[in-house]
C-alpha cells in the first residue's frame, strides 16, 4: 500500500525486497498554481545549455549507524549520486559550492541564497533511519526563481538498496524537468574483457548504469558475447563457447544458474528475448548460409523466420513485439531489413552510405540504433522505415548499440585503433552529451536494462 507523505510526518513503508515509492503530495492550499512551465529543459540542446542546478548534502534528522553507514554520510553519497546522474546526462550543470542544508530547511529552503549561486533549479532532500531497519530517502525539486516546489518524492528501501533510492530521486527530478521517461536506476550487462589482443578473456558482467555494483557473473573459461536482458530483468541471454561449442545460453541472475536455449550441432548465436520474455529470436548458421529462427524461452523445437541466402542475423523485436528489424547480406553487403514477427514482409529499410548492421529497435518504438561501417565504425539512428537517418558518433570503431529504458540515451563499445582496447561509452540523441562508463577491465556488447522497480 501506498501513503502521501511529508517531512515533518512520514507514512513509512516497510520493504525488505525493493525501494516502495510514495507518491508526492499536492501543492498545500493557498501556496499557488503548481509552476508546470516555469522551468523547463530544452532537450534537444544537448548540453549546449544545460541547466544550473543546486543539489546541497542532504540532511539527517538524527545521525544513526545502519548497514548502510551513518544516515549523514549517506546523505552526502546521496547527493553526490543525483549530482552524477544529472551532470552525466548533459542537460545539467551543478552550480559549485557546499552550503550546508539543515533538516528544517529541506521544506523551507533559502531561495534568496541560492538565487544568488545562478541555479535555476534547487534539489534538496534528506535521509532517515526507520525503526524497522529500512531507510526513507525523500527528494525535493523547487523552482528557485518563483520560489515553489514543483515535486516531491519519498522512497523507503533496505539499506542494501539505497543507491537505487538515490537513482530514482534522480529520475524524478529529470522526469519533472525534461518530460522524458526515467533511466538513472537501470542496469547494464556486458562482456568484461582482458588479455592480449590475439587472446582475449571474455566475462560475462553486470554493473549499474554508473558502473558501481559491478559483479562478474561467468568465469571467464569460455568466450562470451551478445548478452541481452530478459523483461523481468531476471535473465541474460548470450552467445557462450562453453566446451568450444559456439550455443546460446540464459543465465539466471538470483539462482546464477545457466540453461543450453538450443541443443543443435550447428553455430547459434545473436539471441534476444521478445518483449514478453516469452520467446527468443537468434540466428543459427548451416553450411555456409545463416537463417534467423525463434525459440520458446523454455526451449522447445525453433521456427526459422528467414529463408534468404547468406547471413541473415541480429534480430531485435519491435517494443510491441509485431515486427523484427534485422541485418542481412542478400543484397550484396550488410544492411538493414524489417519483417513481421512471423517472418513475412522482409524488405530493405537502410539505403543510405557504407553498410548497416546490429540494428536495435528503440523501447519508444519511434527509432532504430545501428552501426554503420565504411570508412570507420560508427553509431547512428534512423526511422522505422528508414528515413532520417543520422550518425551520433564518429570514433574509430564504434559498435554495439543499446538504448536507454527511456529510448533517450545509447550505451555502445568503442574500440581503440591498434589496441584492441575496448570500452563502454554512451552518447544521447543529440549526439552532443558522448562519455564513457567506467568498468573495472575493457568493455564491449554492453545491453541496458528495463528500469529496476
Amino acid at each position: 500500500m501506498m501513503k502521501a507523505w511529508t517531512t515533518a510526518a512520514v507514512a513509512l513503508l516497510a520493504s525488505t525486497a525493493a525501494v516502495a515509492q510514495v507518491p508526492a503530495t499536492q501543492a498545500a492550499p493557498g501556496a499557488g498554481p503548481l509552476p508546470g512551465q516555469r522551468i523547463v529543459v530544452d532537450i534537444n540542446g544537448g548540453i549546449s545549455q544545460p541547466m544550473p542546478i543546486a543539489i546541497p548534502v542532504m540532511p539527517t534528522p538524527a545521525s544513526v549507524h545502519t548497514a548502510a553507514g551513518q544516515t549523514d554520510a549517506l546523505g552526502q553519497q546521496v547527493a553526490q549520486i543525483v549530482t552524477n546522474d544529472l551532470q552525466g546526462s548533459g542537460l545539467f550543470k551543478p552550480v559549485s559550492g557546499s552550503h550546508p542544508v539543515s533538516y528544517p530547511q529541506v521544506t523551507a529552503p533559502e531561495y534568496d541564497y541560492w538565487g544568488s549561486t545562478g541555479a535555476s533549479a534547487l534539489v534538496e532532500g534528506f535521509v532517515q533511519a526507520n525503526g524497522d531497519g529500512t531507510l526513507t530517502v525523500g527528494c525535493y525539486l523547487y523552482d528557485v526563481f518563483s520560489k515553489q516546489e514543483l515535486t516531491r518524492q519519498g522512497f523507503v528501501a533496505p539499506p542494501a538498496k539505497w543507491r537505487e533510492a538515490a537513482h530514482k530521486c534522480s529520475d524524478t527530478i529529470y522526469t519533472r524537468l525534461t518530460g522524458e521517461g526515467p533511466y538513472f536506476n537501470s542496469r547494464v550487462a556486458y562482456v568484461s574483457e582482458a588479455g592480449p589482443k590475439n587472446r582475449r578473456t571474455k566475462r560475462l558482467a553486470i554493473m549499474d548504469q554508473d558502473g558501481a555494483n559491478h559483479h562478474f557473473l561467468t568465469n571467464g573459461q569460455a568466450i562470451v558475447l551478445t548478452p541481452r536482458y530478459s523483461p523481468s530483468q531476471q535473465e541474460i541471454v548470450y552467445m557462450s563457447y562453453t566446451g568450444n561449442r559456439p550455443r546460446i545460453y540464459t543465465y539466471n541472475i538470483a539462482t546464477g544458474t545457466q540453461k543450453l536455449v538450443v541443443d543443435a550441432p550447428n553455430m547459434t548465436f545473436s539471441p534476444r528475448f521478445s518483449p514478453d520474455g516469452r520467446s527468443i529470436v537468434y540466428s543459427m548458421s548451416i553450411g555456409g548460409i545463416t537463417q534467423i529462427y525463434r525459440v520458446s524461452a523454455s526451449g522447445g523445437s525453433p521456427t526459422r523466420l528467414t529463408n534468404a541466402p547468406g547471413i541473415n542475423t541480429s534480430p531485435c523485436y519491435s517494443p510491441d513485439g509485431s515486427k523484427i528489424v534485422f541485418e542481412s547480406d542478400r543484397s550484396g553487403g550488410q544492411q538493414l531489413y524489417v519483417m513481421n514477427a512471423d517472418g513475412s514482409n522482409q524488405h530493405r529499410i537502410s539505403f543510405g552510405a557504407g553498410r548497416h548492421g546490429t540494428p536495435v529497435w528503440s523501447p519508444r518504438g519511434d527509432l532504430i540504433a545501428f552501426t554503420r561501417m565504411g570508412g570507420g565504425f560508427d553509431v547512428g539512428v534512423m526511422a522505422p522505415d528508414g528515413s532520417g537517418e543520422r550518425i551520433l558518433t564518429h570514433g574509430w570503431q564504434d559498435e554495439g548499440p543499446s538504448w536507454s529504458p527511456n529510448g533517450r540515451v545509447i550505451m555502445f563499445f568503442r574500440t581503440g585503433q591498434g589496441s584492441g582496447k575496448a570500452d563502454l561509452w554512451s552518447v544521447d540523441l543529440t549526439g552532443v552529451n558522448e562519455r564513457q562508463i567506467p568498468t573495472p577491465l575493457d568493455g564491449s556488447d554492453p545491453a541496458w536494462s528495463p528500469l529496476l522497480k
